[in-house]
């Protein structure tokens, strides 16, 4: 039954380009950007902003998601490069990752149109609450350790391997909720809760908090709820997503640059002292039942009982391993054969 597992809340069509170096050196001269310019967080209103922000993000090896003006920006930038188009958003990549194992899986989507009916796996139900088609796609940097940028003034080499993501995607934007979610979720043992981080409205944001509590309420007693953070375009905004998702959901989830965000310093991943010390200030901040981390380095659950997600952890590392080394065309036999390296 695919409602056991219902993933939301929104989809996107992805345009994840092959690394260059060379082109990110030729748009530094293109461009005249120095080194005095870097900045991540920059407002993104031309594609020359794009690239000031994404050489912040390659000097600290950093990941995270970025609004852009237009989705021509995307376009330009991604036309540059060698690119694939895929599939993202995080329960589509969960519900892909799945079907290799045949686990059926139901998406609750806010945009479609046809790559994303012909990309979808055949396993896959969805609901989407779009009356009409629409494209907007991500542009998806993933970044190795040790590349070089060397143009002008700016000399460097990445220090961590990393993604970035850039959007404008007005329909993640509004994250309107189908009418179809509550029912979706009466026999639902799994609900996935992600991509409020696109919402720049707080009137807006609000309101969906409580269309998707109304939903939630269809819930079994029994049915686990999970929540993945994510960079939000507004940071301000994160504050009023944990206020009302906190007491509702049993596993609160983020990657490490999400973790240092809300920490507001760098952290030592492998100093084993200074991250105790650390979780414990994060669920203070985030005081949810169950709080996990995924880094490059490990993943941990801390907070009540975290001990009955070590298997889930287990496999979620597998898995991220799994595709690394193999790419999205991986198959149940690599995900074995990268299982039985960590045994």
């Amino acid at each position: 039954m695919k409602e056991k597992l219902v993933l939301g809340l929104g989809g996107t069509v992805d345009f994840e380009i092959e690394w260059d170096s060379r082109v990110i050196d030729a748009l530094i001269s293109e461009y005249a950007i120095g080194a005095s310019e870097i900045n991540a967080s920059i407002t993104i209103r031309n594609e020359r902003d794009l690239v000031v922000s994404l050489l912040g993000f390659l000097r600290d090896g950093a990941g995270g998601e970025r609004f852009v003006a237009s989705s021509e920006i995307v376009e330009a930038f991604s036309s540059r490069f060698n690119r694939t188009l895929t599939l993202g958003g995080t329960g589509v990549r969960a519900a892909i990752a799945m079907q290799v194992f045949g686990i059926d899986s139901t998406l609750h989507l806010v945009s479609i149109d046809d790559d994303v009916r012909r990309l979808l796996p055949s396993g896959c139900d969805y609901i989407c609450s779009a009356e009409q088609d629409s494209t907007d796609p991500h542009l998806i940097v993933q970044f190795r350790e040790g590349e070089w940028i060397s143009q002008g003034d700016i000399h460097f080499q990445t220090p961590h391997p990393n993604r970035v993501i850039f959007a404008n995607d007005p329909p993640n934007g509004e994250l309107l909720l189908s009418d179809e979610l509550g029912s979706a979720l009466q026999d639902a043992e799994v609900f996935m809760i992600s991509g409020f981080n696109s919402i720049q409205d707080p009137v807006i944001l609000q309101q969906r908090l409580d269309d998707l509590k109304r939903h939630m309420g269809h819930l079994g007693p029994n049915a686990i709820v999970y929540y993945e953070d994510a960079g939000f375009h507004i940071p301000e905004l994160s504050a009023d997503v944990r206020s009302a998702l906190i007491p509702c959901v049993d596993v609160y989830s983020m990657n490490e640059d999400e973790m240092q965000a809300y920490l507001g310093r760098s952290l030592d991943l492998l100093d084993v002292g200074g991250m105790s010390d650390a979780m414990a200030e994060l669920h203070e901040i985030i005081p949810a039942a169950t709080l996990v981390v995924h880094t490059k380095y490990w993943s941990l659950a801390y907070g009540r009982s975290p001990g009955i997600y070590a298997q889930a952890l287990q496999g979620g590392i597998t898995m991220a391993s799994t595709r690394f080394a193999y790419g999205d065309g991986y198959t149940e036999a690599n995900y074995n054969q990268v299982w039985s390296l960590a045994q």
